[in-house]
């Protein structure tokens, strides 16, 4: 097998299958039709966001912390956040009591048996749009919103570079989330695809998933302040990058195969598929 099968493999079974995302689908119907029950006019709008509308959601498999963002929006802008947690929060126990609830500022994250949902409060104001509860203290608690701006940025990002942005990006988060979640994921997401890969992809090189890969892995930085277990990690992956491209440019395709399992292992989910090679 090569590195770039191996790796194309891997992010094909980092999406969701059909019946972990019918599951899913089952409960937002259900969490959509509640709230509407159980909030009637009190509620403007609710919607879905996040990487499951941008289809870089993994398995919980792979990932843990895999989770739903679902936004509430309330027609009553004069409360504080905690006003609106404490709605949600009395929502989620109407109906979920037996569930684990807890609240994780600015959000109540309920955990379900197949998947976990961080429901959001918000409130909408004529000059600003869209707010959400700040997780650091602020002067009136809000912070100003654009909840799914950065889906056309993926979108964008990965049609101009031969549809490899997601799958890349899938992988690094896979890789995120076996090393203790170094980096936070949503920004994660987004220094991946803010990244220029001109010079292997896009529309003057036909890059492959492994080259798309091992660049975004390259680039990651962390500041100084940061965990020592977080270097440790990072400086390891830089470790495994420089020697699979060293074993590559020597056409020594199996020793390169040996590193980039080490960076990133095989699932359980994903053996049926990389045994087929």
């Amino acid at each position: 097998m090569t590195v770039n099968s191996y790796v194309t493999n891997l992010a094909n079974s980092a999406i969701l299958r059909d019946a972990e995302k019918r599951s899913i689908q089952r409960s937002i119907s259900t969490i959509q039709s509640r709230l509407n029950s159980y909030f009637g006019g009190e509620v403007a709008q609710h919607f879905l966001f996040g990487s499951y509308t941008r289809g870089t959601i993994l398995p919980r498999s792979m990932d843990q912390r895999s989770d739903i963002d679902y936004m509430v929006v309330f027609n009553d802008s004069n409360f504080q956040p905690q006003t609106y947690l404490n709605k949600l929060n009395r929502f989620v126990n109407t109906y979920y009591s037996s569930s684990e609830i807890s609240q994780s500022n600015p959000t109540i994250v309920l955990s379900l048996n197949h998947i976990k949902f961080e429901l959001v409060p918000a409130i909408s104001t004529w000059l600003s749009g869209l707010k959400i509860p700040a997780k650091a203290s602020a002067f009136d608690g809000w912070i100003e919103t654009d909840p799914n701006d950065f889906n056309q940025t993926l979108v964008n990002a990965n049609q101009a570079n031969g549809n490899m942005i997601k799958p890349m990006v899938r992988l690094v988060k896979y890789w995120n989330a076996k090393n203790n979640y170094i980096f936070e994921s949503y920004e994660l997401e987004k220094i991946l695809t803010e990244k220029s890969y001109w010079h292997v992809g896009g529309m003057f090189s036909n890059g492959q998933l492994k080259d798309y890969f091992l660049e975004a892995m390259e680039s990651l930085e962390l500041n100084w302040s940061s965990a020592q277990y977080k270097k440790d990690a990072l400086n390891r992956a830089h470790q495994l990058v420089r020697e699979v491209k060293y074993y590559q440019q020597r056409n020594m395709e199996s020793e390169a195969e040996k590193k980039i399992r080490k960076l990133i292992p095989s699932t359980i989910s994903s053996l049926s598929l990389l045994g087929s090679y």
